[in-house]
Order: structure tokens, then C-alpha cells, then sequence
């Protein structure tokens, strides 16, 4: 069993503020391994009938449970799970509750109380630059091919037949128990045009007709796919500025190898690198910053920054990424700051060892990698 460091570091310092945990997370992300690799954990898959008999009375089960770390898989599966956590979290603050599922805890009317102040969410994203030393791999060539599932990343070879068992999956057990909906074919045609678009302008119009639904249908299908983290949504950044696009979000599939598979790239050409890098590069601000709320900037003579990071304290951060730096060119950085002069400025690529600054005009810009730009934005 791997050892997934950063993930139990997270779980440790959660659990230091409150004793639920909501840990969060696409099929097959990790969360059971992740969860019966920690110590002296008593776990319970509430997909099992004996277990939700079990839970029926939750006051009688966290008596019989003091101060032990218990672990309750796909606890969407229980018919009140909100109840038992909060229950617990009021009532029983010595026993630590981890609670796993595979949407945000609002997507499901099943649950009638967030737990707002009650519980720390963890959103296990696919895996990290460290998830893959941990593992013994650090080929960021099998990391873009195969993606980061562990189960999936680890296979020798990535099958095809794997990543639609997945969508079939996630069909059946996600979606049809989280928000029954209808017509299967054109909600996984939708999905399957948002992987081999994945990183682009999303542009309702252009899903409507090819998936045979309505705008309205193309928007509620968009927020349950961000609700199960199979999509990230980028909004752009703004203020309102005449010259600023201030609608067209981004949309990111969740994981490369999703977008290889359905772009048809068995094999990898220099120019693929490029955008499956930026797809990492958001999956490890997200994962190790913990952060939902990142977004790009355009304006409207195409002008571009791949991702910002809106800050209070001194300005928006501004992120360029390139998969080797130099291949880079400052006019979307500078552009940018010609309306939000304040604020760092970041490349970051694949081949820089070590973070060095560079001048362009009036912006100083630092490259950096990977790790050391989380280290710079204050992540762990």
C-alpha cells in the first residue's frame, strides 16, 4: 500500500481544527485506499446493507465508538447522512470522522444541512507531483497518458476500455443516485466533447445541438459534472472593464488521461505536452492550495493569462504555463497588468530547476517549477 504523504499531512492538520473531515473526490481518486491506510481506523462502506442498518441509530453506533478515527465510505449512500455527522460533530466530538463521497457536500438533496463550521473539507484531486514520488514514478510522460487515477496511472498500458468502465461508473452510481438524471447518451456525449475541448472557451451553443438538449439542459448538465469534480470551471477574472471578457467560462476536463483517451492521443507529439502540462499545473494549485476559486483572464483582442489567483492582501497573481520556458512570451502577462499593476507574476515550467526573475519592460516575472510555485504562493 502506497503511502500518500501529503494526503494524510492534510488529514492530520484537518483534524487538529474539527472532528469531521468531508473528504471529497472523483471515482477511484483514492479515497478508500487513502483511508484504510491510516492507523487504527475502524472503517464502514455504507454501500453494504449491514452497514446503513448499522447507522439507522446513529446516537447507539458513535456510543460504541469513542474516541476512535472511523472512516464511512460513500456516506451519500445513507438515507440522512447529514444527520449522523452532525450528531457526531455536536454530540461527539472525541471521535474523528472521516466521511468520503464523490460531489461537494450541497450537490445532493440528501443532504439538508451542509454542516457549515461543523466539518473541513479535503478535496482529493488527482494525483500530485509528490502522489507520483510517492508511488516510485516520477514520469510526467505515463502522468499526462495514463492520468491521475492511481489505479489507472499505475497500469502498464492505458485501455480504452478502462476509461469508458469509468464513465459507465460514474453514470450509474454518481449520477443516477445523486441527481437521477435522464437521457445517459446525451449527457456522456456532453461530457466526451468537454475532454476533447478541454482547456477551451465554453460556449453553450456549441453543446446544445450535437448532445440534442436544450441551453438549459447544456447549463444544469455543466454544474453537475462541476459538482462531481469531473469538470473544473474556470470564470474570468475581472472588474467589468469595456475591454475584459467577463462571461465565457474555461472548462478543464478533471484528469489528462480522460483528455488523451477521448482526443485519440495514444502517443504523445512535443506540441500535446504543452496543454496537458497547463492541466496538471491546475490540478496541483487546486489539490495543494485546496482552492476552487481559480480563474483566467482575456481580453478582447485575444490577449490571455492561463490563471489567476485573486488575492486581498496584494493584488492578483498572474500564472503563465509553459512546458519548457522558452517558449514563453510576456504579452498577456503584461497586458494584464496594464489593468492590475499590482500583484506577482509567475511562469511556470517544466525545465526551470530553480526560480529566477526576469525583466520585461516595466514587469518583473519570475520563473519557476512546479513545487516551488506552491512553496511561493504560501501552500504546503
Amino acid at each position: 500500500m502506497k503511502n500518500r504523504s501529503f494526503w494524510i499531512g492534510k488529514i492530520s492538520e484537518a483534524f487538529k481544527k474539527r472532528s469531521i473531515i468531508w473528504l471529497a473526490g472523483v471515482r477511484r481518486a483514492g479515497k478508500t485506499v487513502l483511508c484504510r491506510s491510516l492507523p487504527d481506523v475502524s472503517y464502514y462502506d455504507c454501500e453494504l446493507p449491514s452497514t446503513r442498518r448499522m447507522l439507522e441509530a446513529p446516537e447507539s453506533f458513535l456510543k460504541g465508538a469513542p474516541d476512535r478515527l472511523v472512516v464511512l465510505d460513500e456516506v451519500h449512500r445513507l438515507s440522512n447522512p447529514s444527520e449522523l455527522l452532525k450528531i457526531a460533530a455536536d454530540h461527539f466530538s472525541t471521535t474523528r470522522i472521516i466521511a468520503t463521497g464523490s460531489s461537494t457536500l450541497g450537490a445532493s438533496a440528501k443532504f439538508r444541512d451542509t454542516l457549515a463550521g461543523r466539518k473541513t473539507q479535503i478535496w482529493l484531486t488527482p494525483m500530485l507531483m509528490q502522489d507520483m514520488v510517492d508511488f516510485g514514478v516520477p514520469d510526467m510522460d505515463r502522468r499526462f497518458l495514463h492520468g491521475g487515477l492511481p489505479p489507472f496511472f499505475l497500469d502498464n498500458v492505458p485501455v480504452e476500455a478502462e476509461f469508458q468502465e469509468w464513465l459507465d461508473g460514474y453514470w450509474a452510481k454518481d449520477i443516477q443516485e445523486l441527481f437521477r438524471l435522464e437521457r445517459r447518451h446525451s449527457f456522456q456525449r456532453f461530457l466526451e466533447l468537454l475532454l476533447i475541448n478541454s482547456g477551451g472557451i465554453f460556449e453553450a451553443t456549441k453543446y446544445a445541438r450535437p448532445c440534442e438538449i436544450s441551453r438549459t439542459t447544456v447549463a444544469n448538465y455543466l454544474a453537475v459534472l462541476e459538482n462531481t469534480f469531473v469538470v473544473q470551471v474556470l470564470r474570468p477574472f475581472n472588474t467589468y472593464k469595456p475591454a475584459e471578457i467577463v462571461a465565457a467560462p474555461k472548462v478543464y476536463g478533471f484528469d489528462t488521461g480522460f483528455v488523451c483517451c477521448f482526443r485519440g492521443w495514444n502517443s504523445l507529439r512535443p506540441d500535446d505536452r504543452g496543454p496537458l502540462w497547463e492541466h496538471v499545473v491546475l490540478n496541483e494549485l487546486q489539490g495543494r492550495l485546496q482552492n476552487r476559486e481559480i480563474g483566467y483572464w482575456r481580453d478582447k483582442r485575444g490577449k490571455e493569462v492561463d490563471f489567476i489567483i485573486a488575492r486581498r492582501d496584494d493584488g492578483p497573481v498572474a500564472i503563465e504555463c509553459k512546458w519548457q520556458a522558452d517558449g514563453f512570451s510576456a504579452d498577456g502577462i503584461r497586458a494584464f497588468r496594464k489593468f492590475y499593476p499590482q500583484g506577482r507574476s509567475f511562469v511556470v515550467a517544466s525545465d526551470v530547476q530553480h526560480a529566477y526573475t526576469r525583466q520585461y519592460g516595466d514587469q518583473e516575472i519570475c520563473f519557476t517549477g512546479l513545487d516551488e510555485l506552491i512553496q511561493l504562493l504560501g501552500g504546503t
